[in-house]
């Protein structure tokens, strides 16, 4: 069988048989019809005028100046388009093949993986959607190389290589073994490597009995895929390149005989002449499948010798293991248990099978499966869908049935009868692609399924519409015959289909909601009702700024908006609304506009609250519609028109109010300011202020009338000092702001990424990098061996990231000798400095010092780890003495910290800016949070003096005694240290470790049930956590679908933890299927943990991903974290659940954030919790600034809650994953949905 035309000679077969990845080779003809009606080359003509005039008109404004759809030229890619529609929609159209690739300069051509030979020697296609480069002869160590933006993946040949043949797109290396070719085939995807084995001498050659290949990857690890497939995933597990099994077949079938399409051969094996088409088995050809092998830098299969040296081969024998790029997924599953994964061109649908003079060479039905992703749909709301198939044969000119169902998701394992059916989609009845063999002709023609609303069952669109939401991670649509036992009815349909979809952006919660209480600009939200903002008019101003949910991508998507007002009124009776309004009135503002409007005439002396939403219009042909995002928190006030009136501030000190035009900043992070406040003239019986920076979180209260205060800024850039006056009634009145810019602070004197060299590397300098003051390498000195210091692949800032290792021996003290250090002081020790380090212990037995500054006996610093504490401590030494020592510790607040996790932490020596010895001051910080109070050195000792440093920074040791110990065993990165002291927003900042403002992430744990073998799960990092152990009983691992199937009774799978530092920000996700039937059983109110890490004491959940029942058909995700006390007691909880309800059998990624680092009520810790790309609303309840770390088990599938093990998950786990380090959004997009280009 060969997937497609009738056939009139039969195939042979050993072993399995199946199709290989192979991307089409051909590109699409300039007289296609574009999705819109226009031919391709009157869409690319209108592309052009679109690239002309984009600077002075947007695709939206032009689409409605002249009445029909423009590209969004931004939002285009290798696979998708997006139209701005004249009515303010747009239409994305996803293509199942690529359309186009887009070059160095940043322009669009068509896809021609022609080859051709570059001037360094290489041949490379002239465009494709990866960069491709074959040998051109010579070593075979850059037999292949294939990349992109995530990576790089090499593969060589063992051996040496003469100059290839080049003839379109195929390089073919003759007599790289005796008797044998190797071709090289580019695709628009990946490529295509056979090896010709021309005769059966050359078969009997042992080099062939099996075929290895090195390979290697930059930023890539090669791993074992489905069904003896291989995959190059990225440093956060994402697959970037995929390869099924290897195949081999013989030329027993030979090439298929002419004739009319009705007799033809499939065209898959046949070139556009009738040529055979030497890369993919032709009819009747013995196959054999070739499981890939992966191994440490090489892969491998072994060619089945039956085949390869049978008496009944057929030479020449080809063996082809391909690698691809998987940005889309198709595939045609056969009942004979053919699968065409990744299948080429056009192939059959239905029933083939003998019927008249027709015949396939195996009787059998086919299914068509298209996948696609919803990344490109988040936050928007989905109006209408069209899927589109183009049928290019139908074995009668009488039309016949054809369904399109929505089936759960498909790989290159799926086999027959495929996956389970979820939802009927449409029919139609239709015969195209005979030609001039009927009459009238039927050419060619794209079939489109499209919601009729007289047919209830037809659901394309909401099936899209929960893509978008994120309700699952994969539309998959199937292709078959209503009738699958009519010959009749058998059809072709080509690999490239489309999904149109018309949508408009969704709105998005508003942000800056607040009122405006008198006649200032600055708006505030009490959120507590026992502490309302006092509003002097009766008049009060509301503001909020309007959103999209998901911040637009593309300057053209800002959506429609609009910002609805509600204030409700709380004194006189129960909460009532009393007040509503929206702005703009009339019209609609784009996503970010703030908008104002002021309140009728309130009642003097009322309580009220405000809050807001965004609200967007639509309209579609003949449909309209609003929508509204969830409203804001409620922001509380009170009318008091007698209350006192905003004061008056003047600045007394170094910073300068800000003017319309000019804004000059002034001062710096940590200088205070001096502001004198006194009554507004309208007032007489002032007795207080209050006041506060409103990046602080909590105000100062200053008794008196007229007064001077100091504050002092944390942050550069923009601040707003806002100040309220008391009056004799204990009344607070109107606020007052100073609004001023703060210069920006001097940055580090010193910084060290420790990314100079990889893992084995001779690099022994680790380059100072900062940009202020002097520079300070430090020289890294291995010691023992050369093995005690050098590089790491385990870096905090994530892919192709390095950091320090030193000492990983663990059980010879005199091989833990490693350090790093300079040969000059780096900071003045007896100034105010701060130093910063980002650490991984991996042994707490001794002391473990991470940095110091040693003069001639100790050192004026160290932070390290004290096995006596049992806790990370900053310490000063009072003085540089032999002995005697006296040492000032600032001790961290929990002791026992967890080993081989990623820590930030700080020490802050302050001299408060004198030369007082008396108020000098230091204090620790781990992960962002300040450790205690400042310690008063000279209080704690009137020996301390600020001392000075004389030798070069030390990492990895320090001096004490005048001899150096303490050697650190572990990771340091990241190293900084500044020549001032560091506020505690600063440090908060530094502990994000941003890179253009998103924080740095690091992949520390992932297990992929793809590598289920003799009861474990493999974990994929080179973290020290191992594999997960299957549970013995209720899970059962399917490597084929690459899931492990849990019965919610007794499976699980497990390790030992914990993953992470959790008082510092971390992200996690899994991949899941809910099992609808035993959910459906559950009782509410039921939760299934999906993934989750214990407490200490076994009795809940430090963090957990779960699924809760909360109705009879409704289950909510959650993201949550708890902390307990020494008995197990809960004392913090938070969590935030989905917005809708989750769906069931299909595959779910669920994605829970903790950023340490985020302002929350009463500190810092907030939880979010993301459905695909999503987040999804807090609806309160989310912040978490409890100190909690996890310990012992680590599992997916079940948990603990209520001092209970079990939570058992009814469904299937895909992967698992966690990082260290708090992602957005986007990075959620990227890094754990693997969509970097939103293909």
């Amino acid at each position: 069988m060969n997937g497609g035309r009738w056939l009139g000679a039969g195939r042979r077969r050993l072993g399995r048989q199946r199709a290989v990845s192979v991307a089409v080779a051909a590109v699409l003809s300039a007289s296609l019809v574009s999705a819109f009606g226009f031919p391709a080359t009157v869409a690319s003509a209108h592309a052009a005028e679109a690239g002309s005039l984009r600077s002075e008109q947007s695709a939206t404004a032009r689409a409605a100046a002249t009445g029909r759809p423009v590209e969004v030229l931004e939002a285009r890619s290798a696979y998708s388009r997006t139209m701005a529609n004249p009515d303010g929609t747009f239409t994305l159209t996803q293509s199942t093949t690529p359309q186009r690739v887009k070059t160095d300069d940043g322009s669009w051509q068509n896809v021609d993986p022609t080859l051709v030979r570059q001037s360094d020697g290489t041949v490379e296609p002239k465009a494709a959607v990866v960069h491709l480069a074959f040998s051109g002869g010579g070593s075979g160590q850059k037999l292949i190389r294939m990349s992109n933006e995530r990576g790089a993946l090499q593969l060589g040949w063992p051996g040496s290589l003469p100059e290839p043949v080049i003839q379109g797109a195929t390089a073919t290396y003759p007599d790289v073994l005796e008797g044998v070719d190797l071709e090289l085939t580019a695709t628009r995807e990946g490529y295509r490597e056979v090896l010709v084995v021309k005769s059966a001498q050359a078969a009997a050659n042992p080099q062939l009995e099996r075929v290895r290949l090195t390979v290697s990857g930059q930023g890539l690890e090669i791993l074992p895929g489905r069904s003896g497939g291989l995959r190059a995933v990225d440093e956060d597990g994402n697959t970037v390149f995929d390869g099924p099994a290897g195949l081999m077949w013989d030329s027993s079938g030979g090439a298929a005989a002419g004739g009319s399409r009705l007799k033809a051969a499939a065209a898959s094996p046949q070139g556009p002449e009738g040529q055979r088409n030497a890369t993919v088995p032709a009819p009747g050809d013995a196959s054999a499948e070739m499981p890939v092998q992966v191994e440490r830098g090489a892969i491998s299969v072994q060619p089945d010798l039956r085949l390869l040296r049978g008496k009944s081969t057929v030479y020449p024998v080809r063996i082809d293991p391909s690698v691809g790029l998987g940005a889309s997924e198709r595939s045609v599953l056969s009942s004979d248990g053919d699968r065409f994964w990744q299948f080429d061109g056009d192939y059959g649908v239905g029933n083939c099978s003998r019927l008249g003079p027709y015949y396939c060479d195996v009787d059998h039905t086919n299914r068509m499966y298209f996948e696609f992703g919803g990344t490109k749909l988040s936050g928007k709301q989905v109006i209408d869908a069209t899927f589109r198939a183009k049928e290019t044969w139908s074995f009668t000119c009488d039309p016949k049935w054809v369904d399109l169902e929505r089936t759960n998701n498909i790989s290159e394992g799926t086999r027959w009868p495929g996956p389970s059916v979820l939802d009927h989609i449409g029919d139609r009845n239709v015969s195209a692609g005979r030609g001039d063999l009927c009459s009238p002709d039927q050419p060619d023609s794209w079939i489109e399924f499209n919601d009729n609303p007289d047919e209830a069952d037809e659901n394309l669109t909401a099936s899209v519409r929960n893509l978008a939401a994120g309700k699952f991670s994969r539309l998959t649509l199937m292709l078959q015959a209503k009738d699958e036992g009519d010959p009749a009815a058998w059809k072709r349909f080509d690999d490239n289909a489309e999904l149109q979809v018309v949508y408009v952006p969704k709105p998005g919660v508003p942000s800056s909601v607040g009122i405006i209480p008198g006649d200032g600009t600055t708006a505030y939200c009490n959120k507590s009702q026992s502490d309302p903002l006092i509003a002097t008019r009766v008049d009060p101003m509301a503001q909020a700024r309007v959103q999209t949910q998901v911040k637009p991508k593309s300057t053209e998507e800002k959506g429609e908006l609009q910002a609805e007002f509600v204030v409700q009124r709380g004194d006189d009776a129960d909460w009532h609304q009393v007040w509503s309004d929206y702005r703009p009135k009339p019209g609609w503002d784009p996503d970010e506009t703030l908008e104002k409007v002021r309140m009728d005439e309130r009642a003097d002396g009322g309580l009220y609250r405000m809050r807001a939403r965004t609200q967007s219009h639509w309209t579609y042909g003949t449909k309209s519609g609003d929508l509204w995002s969830a409203y804001s928190s409620w922001c509380y006030f009170k009318i008091d028109s007698t209350a006192p009136k905003a004061p008056q501030i003047t600045s007394t000190g170094i910073y300068a109010e800000c003017t319309a035009n000019v804004c000059e900043g002034k001062g710096g992070p940590g200088i205070a300011g001096s502001f004198a406040l006194k009554p507004n003239a309208a007032d007489k019986d002032i007795t207080a202020y209050r006041w506060r920076l409103l990046t602080q979180k909590k105000p100062t209260t200053t008794p008196g009338s007229a007064i001077t205060i100091q504050p002092t800024p944390s942050l550069a850039g923009t601040q707003v000092l806002t100040v309220q006056a008391k009056d004799v009634r204990e009344r607070w009145g109107d606020p007052a702001e100073f609004v001023f810019k703060v210069a920006n602070a001097s940055g580090p004197v010193g910084t060290w990424h420790f990314d100079d060299g990889a893992p084995g590397s001779t690099v022994t300098t680790a380059k100072d990098t900062a940009t202020e003051g002097s520079r300070h390498d430090l020289t890294l000195y291995q010691q023992t061996g050369g093995t005690a210091a050098g590089w790491s692949v385990l870096g905090r800032r994530g892919t192709a990231d390095y950091s320090l290792r030193l000492n990983d021996d663990t059980t010879d003290p005199a091989r833990q000798t490693g350090y790093a250090a300079g040969t000059g002081p780096a900071v003045n020790t007896a100034d105010s400095f701060t130093l910063s380090a980002w650490v991984l212990l991996t042994d707490d037995s001794a002391n473990r010092v991470v940095a110091s500054a040693p003069g001639a006996n100790d050192s004026a610093f160290a932070l390290y780890y004290s096995s006596a504490y049992k806790k990370w401590v900053f310490n000063r030494s009072a003085t540089d003495a032999k002995t005697g020592a006296v040492y000032i510790r600032s001790l961290a607040d929990t002791a026992n910290p967890p080993k081989e996790v990623w820590t930030h932490l700080v020490g802050v020596f302050d001299t408060q800016g004198d030369a007082d010895r008396t108020n000098d001051t230091i204090q620790l910080f781990v992960n962002g949070r300040a450790q205690g109070q400042p310690v008063k050195l000279y209080s704690t000792s009137t020996a301390y003096t600020p001392w000075t440093s004389t030798e070069g920074l030390q990492i990895g040791r320090s001096r004490t005694g005048a001899a150096y110990g303490g050697s650190f065993l572990g990771r340091v990165d990241e190293v900084n240290v500044w020549q001032r002291a560091l506020t505690a927003d600063e440090i908060r900042q530094d502990a994000r470790l941003e890179s253009d403002g998103v924080a740095a992430t690091e992949l520390v744990a992932y297990w992929d049930s793809a590598t289920a073998a003799d009861g474990k799960v493999s974990e994929f990092t080179s973290y020290a956590l191992g594999s997960m152990d299957i549970s013995a009983t209720g899970a059962v691992a399917d490597p084929e679908e690459n899931e492990l199937h849990l019965d919610g009774t007794s499976g699980y799978m497990a390790t030992t933890g914990p993953a992470l530092d959790e008082t510092g920000s971390f992200t996690v996700t899994a991949d899941v299927k809910l099992d609808g039937a035993k959910f459906a059983a559950m009782p509410v109110g039921q939760r299934a943990q999906v993934f989750g890490q214990a407490t200490p004491d076994g009795k809940e959940s430090s963090w957990a991903l779960w699924v809760e029942k909360v109705s009879a058909d409704g289950y909510l995700w959650r993201f949550g974290r708890t902390a307990t006390d020494a008995t197990g007691k809960v004392i913090a909880s938070a969590s935030v659940p989905s917005e809708t309800s989750a769906e069931l059998d299909t595959w779910v990624q669920v994605t829970g954030v903790y950023d340490a680092t985020e302002e929350a009520s009463g500190g810092y810790g907030n939880t979010h919790l993301y459905v695909m790309d999503a987040e999804q609303a807090q609806e309160g309840g989310a912040s978490f600034i409890a100190l909690e770390q996890g310990g012992g088990e680590i599992a997916a599938g079940r948990g603990r809650a209520g001092g209970t093990t079990g939570y058992y998950l009814p469904g299937s786990v895909d992967e698992v994953r966690v990082w260290a380090g708090a992602m957005s959004a986007d990075q959620i997009r990227i890094k754990a949905l693997g969509a970097p280009g939103d293909e």
